[in-house]
């Protein structure tokens, strides 16, 4: 079991290096391979909310009960530990924009905001304060050295814990400040390790992608703060037919099949959200399928800039447009006029929401490298047949 085999930089004691400990195993585990190697290692755990029952429910954290094993495991590996209340910041930040965000008819991502804003702005500025040299996290996912010398951000190595998904927004200069001691680990080892180090969360379950909702259910948190916002309204198909009505577009995503109170011959689906008309449009299944889609909020890791990469033509990458699904061939084309950026998704994509994130590699298998991405602002309908070819020859 290789555990000093650290891409950190630095002589380790002479490298204070501040871990995010959220009291899961992942953190934990890279808290004491830094300590063990002899870094100066000091544990912080935010407090991010606190929702009652949030505090004690398996597979949260950054709450009660992951607060006290975080300050085990620190006590445990011998390291200094705090607890710094961000719950202001964190409601700001991540939950309003969440909360905002779906009541406008968008499905986000909070792991994104929550990444970029809380963990790698905030607590990075908070470990400088310290006198450290680098942020270490828990993260599935790899930074490595690239020719030029800065770092780049690559996938996992065990392609179903990656997490570059949720950390494209990262910065380059973030990247120069940032350690991720688990991208190249498989949680099988993480876990092994955690035992080697006797650490009291070895067998403790992961948490849950959404922190902040104890029961797993958004419109109850979104309804709680933000009373009356998302108000009934109809449910109409594609050529604008009322099929029946709703208690407000916050209970539906794009893609949604069951729940939806109306009866017809054939399966329908959620489509599209209108928020400003209170409409939830349905669809048969084929018209779920996105060929292109319009981001905005872009953050480019790639070499050069995002123009120098496409040149005003389009550059084939490989997009993710949700956590759960592989890579695919797409085509990215930046405007020449503006900071706009299309993907044109070559197989097209089922279910793409607003609100989503949209994340660049330049391969679809291995550690691929993140060149980037962006959150998806518009979709619009796959081409078919000669359409569809057509556009893609042109696209070449």
């Amino acid at each position: 079991m290789m555990l000093h085999d650290l891409d950190i930089g630095g002589r380790p004691s002479d490298t204070r290096v501040v871990v995010a400990m959220s009291g899961g195993v992942d953190s934990s585990v890279t808290a004491a391979l830094l300590a063990d190697a002899g870094y100066d290692v000091i544990g912080i755990t935010l407090q991010l909310y606190d929702h009652g029952a949030a505090t004690h429910r398996k597979g949260a954290c950054c709450a009660g009960r992951d607060i006290h094993d975080a300050r085990a495991v620190a006590e445990r590996i011998g390291i200094p530990h705090y607890v710094l209340n961000y719950e202001s910041r964190f409601r700001e930040a991540v939950i309003d924009r969440f909360v905002d965000s779906y009541v406008s008819g968008e499905t986000p991502v909070p792991c994104v905001e929550c990444n970029q804003s809380i963990k790698f702005r905030d607590l990075l500025e908070t470990a400088r304060e310290l006198g450290a040299k680098f942020l270490a996290t828990g993260h599935y996912v790899a930074s490595r050295s690239l020719p030029d010398g800065s770092r780049g951000l690559f996938r996992a190595r065990e392609a179903e814990r990656d997490q570059s998904y949720f950390l494209f927004a990262t910065t380059r200069a973030q990247l120069e400040l940032l350690r991720f001691p688990l991208g190249d680990r498989t949680k099988a080892e993480t876990r092994e390790l955690a035992r080697h180090f006797g650490l009291p969360v070895a067998d403790k379950q992961d948490s849950q992608d959404i922190c902040f909702v104890p029961t797993g259910h958004y419109a109850q948190v979104i309804e709680r703060l933000r009373p009356g916002a998302s108000g009934p309204g109809e449910i109409i198909d594609l050529d604008g037919h009322v099929l029946g009505h709703h208690h407000g577009i916050i209970h539906f995503t794009v893609g949604q099949r069951r729940g939806l109170g109306i009866a017809t011959g054939s399966p329908l689906y959620v489509v599209r959200l209108d928020a400003a008309a209170r409409r939830v449009v349905v669809g048969p299944r084929e018209t779920l399928r996105t060929s292109r889609i319009k981001l905005r909020e872009i953050n480019w890791l790639g070499d050069g800039s995002i123009e120098e990469a496409a040149a005003c033509r389009p550059a084939e990458i490989y997009v993710k447009v949700r956590s759960t699904r592989p890579p695919q061939p797409a085509w990215l084309r930046p405007s020449c006029r503006g900071s706009d950026v299309d993907v044109e998704l070559i197989a097209g994509e089922d279910g793409v929401s607003p609100g989503q994130a949209c994340v660049f590699y330049d391969a679809a298998e291995g550690q691929a490298r993140v060149l980037g991405g962006g959150i998806i602002a518009s979709t619009a309908a796959a081409e078919t047949g000669k359409e569809s070819a057509a556009a893609l020859t042109a696209a070449r």
